[in-house]
């Protein structure tokens, strides 16, 4: 939709509007002022993981000298690769797919899973742009619908903050990452990943945007700090719980154990809950962030029933916007792997993997 510098900068001024109007401004990163001082992850790791990780920052910033039309070509080239060679995700989207659209043919779930994979290449060849040279160019190519939700949002929540609801789709590395470059204070609740090199780079590439990291370990006390100081916090939440955490909601008519965590965050801190997701345009290469009202939340005397309640239409939401971008989803993820007391297992399992998820 817009891709401009004209609609940057009109996104830009938006955002000074709505640290005028709502007075919360003053907790956060403005526009030209100095970013959140990063967190070093990588001081921490072993001397090889450490090395890992300096070769990795390294590639990334050569890669990064490329015209974005060959890091984008390279991007494609890779994640084709990958759909044809990485059977055991690919069987497990198709799964997904399966369940989510039982009514389309095999044919037309490997074309959304294929489109899927090269949905994921064209965000890491962003991903590279983003924490290589010439990173703000990336900004230039994202536009905004319904910029004046946050404004209303913001104005609404007299300084409690936002939560944003959002998911793995489109080129979800852009979404917090070109919000903090605009100038606001972005907090996102962070999965730590296996790989620790791997983790520090993308801890890395996230800080150098601007955004604020909460591991997901400490989430809870980190989020309704950021919150009090009126500061969005993002949580992307498409992802399995652990039994422990979690209640079964609906995802696309199957039970999906899915985190409380959200909800109870957003009782706690009183805040609203919105919906925005980063929708990658026709074009391929520009993008548009939707911005939804405010979920209605219930609040009852019965605090289990809200809290699955409240779940449950998270959920939905994002439901709602895969339907229409089933493409631009990451369909690889074994989201209905913790499975309600008494049901089949959905993936096909074998080894370690198998006796992981009977525990979970």
């Amino acid at each position: 939709m817009q891709g401009t510098d004209g609609a940057t900068a009109a996104n830009q001024s938006a955002s000074r509007r709505i640290r005028s109007a709502t007075g919360v401004g003053d907790a956060r990163t403005r526009v030209g002022e100095a970013k959140p001082a990063p967190s070093r992850a990588w001081a921490d790791l072993s001397l090889p993981q450490r090395c890992l990780f300096y070769l990795m920052v390294a590639v990334l910033h050569l890669l990064s000298l490329l015209p974005d039309l060959v890091l984008g070509w390279l991007g494609m080239a890779g994640a084709l690769l990958t759909y044809h060679l990485d059977r055991r995700h690919v069987a497990i989207g198709l799964k997904n797919l399966e369940i989510a659209f039982p009514q389309a043919s095999l044919r037309e779930r490997r074309r959304i899973l294929r489109q899927s994979y090269l949905n994921l290449g064209r965000g890491i060849a962003e991903f590279i742009r983003l924490g290589g040279f010439f990173s703000r160019s990336v900004a230039t190519r994202v536009g905004s619908e319904h910029m004046e939700r946050w404004e209303e949002t913001l104005r609404g929540s007299q300084g409690r903050g936002v939560i944003i609801l959002s998911a793995h789709f489109g080129s979800f590395e852009l979404l917090a990452a070109v919000h903090a470059m605009r100038g606001y204070a972005i907090n996102l609740v962070h999965h730590t990943q296996s790989l620790a090199a791997g983790d520090a780079l993308l801890t890395f590439v996230r800080e150098r945007a601007g955004i604020r990291i909460i591991r997901k370990h400490a989430a809870a006390r980190a989020a309704l700090r950021a919150l009090k100081h009126g500061e969005m916090v993002g949580v992307p939440f498409d992802q399995n719980a652990k039994r422990s955490e979690a209640v079964f909601v609906p995802f696309f008519s199957e039970l999906a154990a899915t985190s409380a965590g959200l909800a109870r965050l957003a009782k706690m801190a009183n805040a609203p809950v919105v919906p925005a997701f980063i929708v990658r345009n026709g074009d391929k290469r520009s993008h548009r962030v939707i911005v939804g009202p405010p979920i209605p939340l219930v609040e009852s005397d019965d605090l289990q029933a809200d809290l699955t309640e409240n779940t449950r239409r998270f959920q939905a939401e994002i439901e709602r916007v895969v339907k229409q971008y089933p493409e631009q989803f990451l369909w690889v993820h074994r989201r209905y792997r913790t499975r309600p007391p008494g049901a089949p297992r959905i993936y096909q399992e074998s080894g370690k993997r198998a006796r992981t998820a009977l525990r979970e």
